[in-house]
């Protein structure tokens, strides 16, 4: 926000020096110079309300955003935790079948590596 504020006071103390720099060298009359420095004005006036207008919604669309990342964050942490517990659900019934499979794969790999020491003594 700081560098919004140092932008704007640039934008405020720029525009009145360029003004009065223009003011001051012009070689115009009185009257011509009243009236561009009240054309100058207004620019200067409606500038300042567009860039207020642009930060306004430029905030706005920045909150936005910010409140859609968070819902989608909390969407998306809710559907892998029921994600993980299905798979949770599906993989339990079968983890005693996994493990007995194992133990067998264990006792046929010890079987058929003392029957290779066997085979070496002999």
């Amino acid at each position: 926000m700081a560098k919004g504020k140092s932008m704007l006071i640039g934008f405020l103390i720029g525009g009145t020096v360029s003004a009065a720099a223009t003011l001051v060298v012009a070689p115009s009359s009185g009257k011509e110079l009243r009236i561009r420095a009240k054309e100058q004005g207004i620019e200067l006036k409606d500038m300042m309300s567009k860039l207020k207008f642009d930060t306004t919604r430029l905030k706005q669309q920045i909150s936005d955003t910010s409140k859609e990342g968070v819902a989608l964050i909390k969407s998306l942490t809710h559907e892998i935790k029921e994600s993980v517990e299905e798979w949770k659900t599906a993989v339990e019934p079968h983890q005693e079948n996994i493990q007995e499979y194992l133990l067998q794969i264990e006792s046929s790999l010890k079987e058929l590596e003392e029957k290779v020491q066997q085979k070496k003594e002999a």
